[in-house]
């Protein structure tokens, strides 16, 4: 039977539920979007203004959509990416497929026990797409309107992210939480659903106090300096010093030529590399070093002036997904004191603002906005009312989910999800797996058996935990971008190689462009 009869469900119409979407309508089956917000874009819908893509525009596109000749930008800001996803969206058909005004509550696998289920040797007990015909999803979704409704599907996608839904909320001994603060406590979560009019609006000739030195936090403070300058400066508590880089040139050369090209990769070991490739990472463990002295001789030049060279290597940064394109001005706003920088391990509210660490003074606030990042894992976990696949959701080593390819959890029959670790170029990684999915739903490969399938997703944990520093994070692919997708090529019968000749293939770093025409067989 072909997938055109099957029902299937994509949770969320962001960068990779869109792509989804459109790779599954090419193969004549038509899933059903469920989107909780009223727009499609994910993050995008919603982002301070002076928010831009931290990936050139050349790396952030879909192979077969290109940007309008109107976005000349290298980095578009986040108006052009949300009008470019949906110009994606409504070109290829998928907008018809989306009910915006959904949230799905929760949802159950029936039709198999759950014991039956555990004992598989095989995805979904036969290694197919959708399994024997017996077991089902049942997804419990609450419209626009809030009504309930029930809807059954043979296999479900989840692309809701890593930052969407589920803030982390920092843990305050009692009496020193935000109930101790006369301000306003909220997450830059609601800080950017606000839309940018009210938050400037709310932050306008206000004290502002960040805690965080992450993406969100970046902007918004930021964001703040612009409104507020020097007069009611924007202070920001920072617990760990990131490389947050002016610019991706290092002395004048472009350092994603050091990190992003399978010459980097040879630098480092991989999982499942084998005897050769091993002795060789070991061989040049010397030459990874020097680019990474390279890259922070020039980057902690600035960064020194304001005490905020970070204890990790330039190459951890690199490794776990760590390293910040700054805003625009933001050392400029360094300089000049329209945001002030507070290095503390640890922060506590009281009623007139922030107390931080080893300073007597405190931090007079009006407001203090949370740039803490989000729980990805509580994010996926919380979609399943089974608690057995809430246990065997997170992996055995990291607190984070462990799938295979990314894509798959070996033990959870019929669902697959996109988009929830990060890559250097999210968008093209995204769109790779979902021709990856789409190929394995239209039965063009079988998977590994389960044993096997969890044997990779630790291999790739244990590559992880080899190169970061100290907070380890499983979901990000870090420096194995070219290794990761041609995995994914030879499962489906690709040619991994996608430049011509072997120089190239070896020191350009390869982006979308290269895959264009990519046909699974």
């Amino acid at each position: 039977m072909g997938m055109e009869k099957k029902s299937v469900v994509i949770i969320g119409a962001g960068v990779s539920g869109l792509a989804a979407c459109k790779h599954l309508l090419e193969r004549g089956c038509r899933p059903v979007v469920l989107e909780a917000d009223s727009v499609v874009g994910g993050v995008w819908a919603h982002t301070p203004d002076l928010t831009r893509l931290q990936t050139s525009r050349t790396m952030y596109q879909y192979t077969d959509f290109p940007w309008p000749d109107s976005v000349t930008e290298e980095f578009p800001n986040n108006r052009q990416v949300a009008d470019y996803l949906n110009a994606y969206a409504r070109h290829f058909g998928v907008l018809e497929c989306i009910r915006f005004g959904h949230r799905v509550a929760g949802m159950e696998y029936v039709g198999v026990a759950e014991e039956e289920v555990a004992a598989w040797d095989d995805w979904a007990g036969c290694g197919d797409a959708f399994g024997s015909g017996n077991g089902k999803w049942r997804l419990t979704v609450t419209d626009a309107q809030g009504l309930v409704q029930v809807h059954m599907a043979d296999f479900v996608i989840l692309c809701i992210g890593r930052f969407s839904s589920v803030p982390n909320i920092p843990k305050l001994p009692p009496g020193k939480g935000p109930d101790a603060f006369d301000g306003k406590v909220i997450h830059s979560l609601d800080y950017s659903k606000m839309g940018s009019h009210k938050a400037k609006e709310m932050v306008k000739g206000k004290r502002v106090t960040v805690i965080g030195y992450g993406h969100s936090a970046l902007d918004i403070a930021n964001e703040c300096a612009s409104l507020n300058g020097t007069e009611r400066p924007c202070t920001m508590v920072v617990r760990t010093k990131q490389w947050v880089l002016p610019d991706f040139y290092a002395w004048g050369i472009d350092i994603s030529n050091f990190y992003l090209t399978r010459f980097g990769e040879l630098l480092i070991h991989k999982p499942g590399e084998g005897l050769f490739l091993s002795l060789l990472a070991t061989t040049l463990t010397p030459l990874k070093l020097m680019f990474s002295k390279f890259a922070e001789s020039y980057y902690s030049i600035t960064m020194k002036q304001h005490d905020m060279v970070p204890d990790h290597s330039f190459f951890e940064g690199i490794v776990g997904g760590w390293v910040e394109l700054a805003p625009k001005d933001h050392y400029k706003n360094l300089e000049e004191g329209s945001i002030l920088v507070k290095k503390s391990k640890t922060f506590s509210f009281c009623k007139e603002g922030v107390m931080v660490e080893g300073e007597s003074t405190l931090v007079k606030s009006d407001i203090v906005i949370l740039g803490t990042g989000f729980k990805g894992d509580q994010n996926i976990k919380s979609m399943f009312a089974s608690k057995y696949f809430q246990r065997i959701l997170i992996g055995s080593i990291s607190m984070d989910v462990s799938l295979y390819r990314d894509c798959v959890h070996p033990k959870i029959p019929q669902l697959a999800v996109i988009g929830y670790s990060e890559t250097y170029a999210n968008l093209h990684t995204s769109e790779l797996r979902a021709k990856w999915l789409a190929h394995f739903m239209d039965g063009g490969f079988r998977l590994p058996s389960v044993k096997a399938m969890h044997r990779d997703a630790l291999e790739w944990e244990k590559f992880l935990k080899r190169y970061s520093h100290g907070e380890f994070r499983a979901a990000s692919i870090g420096l194995l971008n070219n290794w990761y997708k041609d995995n994914l090529c030879r499962d489906m019968g690709c040619n991994p190689r996608r430049k011509n000749g072997l120089l190239a293939e070896l020191f350009e770093v390869s982006g979308p462009s290269d895959y264009i025409g990519l046909h699974p067989m």
